[in-house]
């Protein structure tokens, strides 16, 4: 099995986007590369509408809608915009490196937007909730 880091991030993107991507390789940090690959590219807002498409195209491709969520795709995206603002980084990988909290504690950042449990609320899933406690910008 290969990573996602085996791809080049043109190739990480194509492939996602044309649901091409092996399921097994689209994990958490995959997630925050193709959130970052889609701000450096395009900017925060052409990123959130790309990523809304195309994970909603991705799983259900895979039959797996359920795991789909507005909510969260759009909060992880504005998340990432966020650090990319504070980042020094050229690359994905340096970019993770210089904030691990993306990785190690991705629900606690979640958490102190929100007062709510988006991961699981139904109305997350199918339409952006702006968060409750912290704005994003």
């Amino acid at each position: 099995m290969i990573n996602h880091f085996d791809l080049t991030d043109n190739e990480f993107e194509i492939e996602f986007k044309n649901c091409t991507l092996s399921p097994s390789m689209f994990n958490h940090e995959a997630h925050l590369r193709l959130a970052w690959i889609h701000i450096e590219k395009y900017g925060v807002e052409t990123a959130i509408k790309n990523l809304c498409d195309q994970l909603l195209r991705f799983v259900v491709a895979l039959g797996a809608t359920d795991k789909y969520n507005t909510t969260l795709t759009i909060a992880s995206v504005k998340m990432v915009n966020y650090f990319v603002g504070q980042s020094n980084s050229s690359n994905f990988s340096d970019f993770v490196s210089e904030f691990p909290q993306l990785k190690s504690n991705f629900k606690g950042l979640i958490s102190s937007h929100y007062g709510i449990d988006i991961f699981n609320s139904t109305k997350a899933k199918k339409e952006y909730i702006a968060p409750d406690l912290l704005p994003f910008e």
